[in-house]
């Protein structure tokens, strides 16, 4: 299937080229139009270049990814040719404008660096609040370099400070707390990222042959703390439980016995300043599901694939006030060495993972 007829003139030519690639579907419907599209897209001059960036937003990850290989392409032969054709006035205002797409500000950032050598430390510096967590590392980037060549003691203090309040990246966020830490200045880790720490637990309950991720458990159904329920070997009762890790890790090995074959259930209230979007932002090794308000929000059946940062990150709506998250942590029957954790870290973030804190 060729790509359709496009309206006359290059303005509604390329607009129509656009929303031939943004339409193809998640299973590859229409792709063979879409391709035919993205090639023709290619092939246009710099005027395309801002109707690109704007088309990302909103576009699938595969309709952006082609639309932004236009754009390289398109930016590319630009370049070589002398880069006058290049918008950067509307790079840098498409690049600053923080209603746009972080990936679509990004790429317009890039290569206006490329155009504009000042761009850069012109700036960056106003990043460090923006939305965009790839543009706030890069200002957390700098204040540190700045610091780093800074003389006096108190000046490279206020560096630090100062970019703490932008840093979300853990790599960023751990190297300035150390480097706080080294002067005396301690800062609440756990805090800075969100982690919630306060839980009410239950369990063990039977997962023998991984069967309990799909079995229905009391908890699931309601929760009344006072309430003892049959568990895997016998009662069981809610436990109150505060973990004092600095990243908000709640080992489950320790508290709950027997651990292999197991499952277990989380619970806690998260006291919403306002109703809006936000993200769950989970760690485990384990096999999990997640309940937001009653309602099963995520899900992943699968084991000891690691243990990143911000594993999962998982949207969600909160209501203002009082949102009950309730967890389900399942570990299986492996015997090795490396398969012997069962643990959750989870915190409560913006989209571009700055934490938003519970009301007081």
């Amino acid at each position: 299937m060729a790509a359709q007829p496009v309206a006359k003139g290059p303005d509604a030519q390329v607009a129509a080229l656009i929303a031939q690639v943004k339409s193809i579907g998640l299973k590859g419907e229409g792709y063979p139009a879409a391709v035919a599209a993205q090639k023709e897209l290619s092939a246009s001059g710099p005027a395309a270049l801002i109707p690109l960036l704007k088309a990302m937003d909103g576009a699938s990850p595969l309709a952006a990814n082609w639309l932004a290989g236009a754009f390289e392409t398109i930016a590319d032969k630009t370049l070589a040719t002398g880069g006058d054709g290049i918008p950067a006035k509307a790079f840098e205002a498409f690049a600053l404008d923080r209603t746009n797409a972080a990936s679509a500000r990004l790429l317009a950032y890039e290569w206006l660096k490329k155009v504009d050598p000042t761009a850069k430390d012109r700036l960056v510096p106003g990043m460090l609040d923006d939305p965009s967590a790839d543009f706030r590392r890069l200002a957390v980037t700098r204040l540190i370099a700045e610091a780093d060549a800074a003389k006096e003691d108190a000046r490279r203090l206020e560096l630090w400070t100062k970019a703490l309040t932008g840093a979300t990246d853990e790599d960023q966020v751990k190297l300035l707390v150390g480097k706080l830490d080294d002067v005396g200045v301690k800062v609440d880790l756990s805090r800075h990222f969100g982690y919630l720490l306060s839980w009410q637990l239950i369990g063990p309950f039977d997962n023998s042959a991984r069967d309990g991720f799909a079995k229905v458990y009391p908890p699931e159904l309601s929760r009344d703390f006072n309430v003892p329920l049959p568990g895997r070997e016998g009662d069981v009762k809610w436990e109150p439980f505060t973990t004092k890790d600095d990243m908000g890790e709640v080992d489950l090995i320790p508290l709950l016995k027997p651990y292999r074959d197991s499952l277990a259930y989380a619970v806690t209230t998260y006291k919403a300043k306002q109703g809006g979007p936000a993200q769950i932002r989970l760690t485990t090794p384990n096999a999990w599901k997640v309940w937001v308000n009653g309602q099963l929000v995520f899900a992943r059946d699968e084991y000891h694939r690691g243990s990143m940062f911000d594993q999962y990150v998982i949207p969600v709506t909160l209501v203002e006030g009082n949102n009950e998250i309730l967890l389900k942590i399942c570990q299986n029957e492996q015997t090795e060495d490396w398969a012997q954790k069962w643990f959750f870290k989870v915190r409560v973030t913006d989209s571009s993972g700055k934490a938003i804190l519970p009301a007081e």
